[in-house]
């Protein structure tokens, strides 16, 4: 029996299933905005949690590094040491003083330089500034990429990595038994302090920068260290005076070679984790 257009309509109205296509895409956009906004709003508190770990981050390097400052300014020079301000570390970079060249043994001078420097750098890190703040304090030992008689650049670098594992290893168990050093600090070091060999893999290299005056024709050039890693392309720039041109000179082997102590705080990790979270919306 054929239906008439009134009986088909009276039972699309009783279907309560039935949706025309409007209302189908209606739905689906309503849900598709709602998603947007959730997704939003989650990023919106992830950016302003980013902001609060980078100032907190910035803020706690600066007074670490003003309170290292303080500390050891007129300890440095007689250490043959240097407080790097961009890393927050204290850098040991004279090779003849910290161990004999090839051997791993910490030299007396050495011990010395130690039994001064770290319980007073341990006072200052388990400072109520700091101490809940710590992720790692790290001794990091490094090498030129030099090693006598190796031609094979590979060769020699498994070789400083031997090398400077074992006298970073022997460096953490010297300041460990320091005897101004307490037990109790003791237990508390072994939760963070790690020793670190990492070969010539952060040399110390020269810049060489050349300057060029295009109006009088004039030209200079200026040799100045850089400490950390350098990367392998640094472009021109122009100053006041003239183009400036910078080219990569040669490792610096005896700078390359020696002992830092530094700090990671828990802000990177919370940075990484933060970050990781992002990557997740995408």
């Amino acid at each position: 029996m054929r239906r008439t257009p009134s009986e088909s309509r009276k039972l699309v109205d009783e279907n309560p299933f039935s949706l025309s296509l409007g209302d189908l895409m209606a739905g689906l956009l309503l849900i598709f905005v709602l998603l947007l906004s959730f997704v939003m709003l989650n990023l919106s508190e992830q950016e302003d949690r980013l902001v609060e770990i980078v100032k907190a981050y910035m803020k706690l390097r600066e007074d670490l590094y003003f309170d290292l400052k303080k500390e050891f300014e007129k300890d440095l020079e007689k250490w043959q040491a240097v407080l790097d301000k961009e890393k927050i570390s204290i850098r040991f970079k004279e090779p003849e003083v910290l161990f004999e060249p090839g051997k791993a043994e910490v030299r007396p001078q050495f011990q010395g330089i130690l039994d001064d420097f770290f319980p007073r750098y341990v006072r200052i890190l388990r400072d109520s500034k700091y101490i809940n703040d710590l992720a790692e304090i790290r001794i990091e030992g490094h090498t030129s990429s030099e090693w006598i008689g190796e031609k094979d650049k590979k060769v020699a670098y498994i070789r400083n990595m031997e090398l400077s594992q074992d006298r970073t290893r022997n460096v953490l168990q010297y300041v460990l038994d320091i005897p101004g050093i307490s037990e109790k600090h003791k237990e508390w070091l072994k939760q963070y302090l790690t020793a670190n060999g990492l070969s010539s893999s952060k040399l110390i290299k020269s810049i060489t920068i050349a300057n060029r005056n295009e109006d009088q024709g004039k030209s200079g050039h200026h040799t100045m260290t850089t400490w950390g890693t350098i990367k392998t392309h640094i472009p021109k720039a122009t100053t006041t005076w003239g183009t400036i041109r910078t080219r990569l000179s040669k490792e610096i082997p005896e700078e390359s070679r020696r002992v830092e102590f530094r700090v990671r705080t828990n802000a990177e990790k919370q940075l990484d984790k933060l970050l990781d979270g992002n990557r997740e919306y995408r």
